[in-house]
């Protein structure tokens, strides 16, 4: 039986790690609301500390592990933003950390979770070569795993965006928030419904990896066979614990299409003048694809994280420079 949390168990996450995460701003924008006719709040987890919110649920976890797991050390497997956020934790508590990256993951999470001093070990560039190299090394070293989504601490702590948000932002109708794993949007609803039951919560996902949308209209749990969305954060597949948690606190679900993720990305650094990533987008990205009614409504949008390589832009710069 899949025991779901409840925002207690958020609240006292909070009270454990508030001392160190970052308590993310909540930004507006009038030419959204002017666009779409709404009165919008970003809650923006790109300034979070390792860009995103997954160190949250990440410190969450690891911090209450035992001293036996803490000296054994731990294991995580992450195409970047867990990689990070699991690295960074261990590094603050001292705590010996290996991660199972696919080898064509974006250079600087790469480079991010090697500087926070993960050891890598490379895979394929797919979900099964990650989790059969993660579970070969926790069989042989004993290392604790601290999975992405599929786990219950992790989860809470994902979940204290949403109630630092709500807590800030009274009233909010609309709560739109992106669908990977799915830890993010389960932490996201179970906040949300726990303050406020008139809230809606709107799950957003990639129409060319649309394995949640089809596993929540349908009632069965479909896997992600699309590894080809530019959200690389996304590219994951719902578990048992989450699908629950989403069944029941979720209210829709929609998809939108690679081009609506890269406009509001665009929205976003041009207009806000934020950072944000693919995975991060797609929250905006519901709101401005209008599937869901939204007029004079109090919308909030959750943007998960600002991991995103400007190689190729600051190259683009740099060609251009003359002695």
């Amino acid at each position: 039986m899949i025991v779901i949390p409840n925002l207690k168990d958020i609240r006292t996450a909070y009270t454990r790690i508030a001392l160190i995460i970052n308590k993310t701003p909540v930004m507006t924008s009038r030419t959204l609301n002017s666009q779409v006719g709404i009165r919008a709040y970003f809650k923006c987890e790109n300034f979070q500390r390792a860009g995103a919110f997954k160190f949250r649920g990440a410190y969450n976890s690891i911090l209450q592990l035992s001293k036996d797991e803490k000296e054994k050390g731990i294991i995580a497997h992450s195409s970047g933003n867990h990689a990070q956020a699991v690295s960074l934790a261990s590094n603050l508590l001292g705590v010996k950390v290996i991660i199972v990256m696919p080898k064509y993951a974006p250079k600087v999470k790469i480079e991010a979770t090697r500087g926070y001093g993960a050891k890598i070990i490379f895979s394929a560039n797919t979900l099964i070569d990650r989790v059969k190299i993660t579970r070969r090394l926790v069989s042989k070293h004993g290392y604790k795993e601290i999975h992405p989504y599929d786990n219950k601490n992790v989860i809470i702590g994902a979940g204290t965006a949403a109630l630092e948000f709500m807590d800030e932002i009274e009233g909010i109708n609309l709560l739109y928030c992106p669908v990977g794993g799915g830890g993010f949007i389960s932490g996201t609803s179970i906040a949300a419904k726990g303050l406020n039951s008139n809230c809606q919560v709107i799950g957003v996902e990639p129409e060319i990896a649309d394995d949640a949308y089809r596993s929540f209209k349908t009632g069965k749990l479909f896997e992600n066979l699309n590894l080809n969305t530019i959200a690389d954060g996304l590219r994951t597949s719902l578990s048992d614990l989450t699908f629950s948690i989403i069944r029941k606190h979720v209210d829709d679900i929609i998809t939108v299409s690679e081009m609506d993720i890269l406009n509001a990305m665009r929205f976003l650094w041009e207009r806000m003048k934020m950072v944000v990533e693919p995975s991060g987008a797609v929250s905006l990205a519901g709101v401005l694809s209008r599937k869901i009614e939204m007029k004079n409504k109090r919308v909030g949008i959750m943007i998960s994280g600002g991991n995103v390589s400007l190689e190729q832009f600051f190259a683009l710069l740099s060609s251009k420079i003359t002695e």
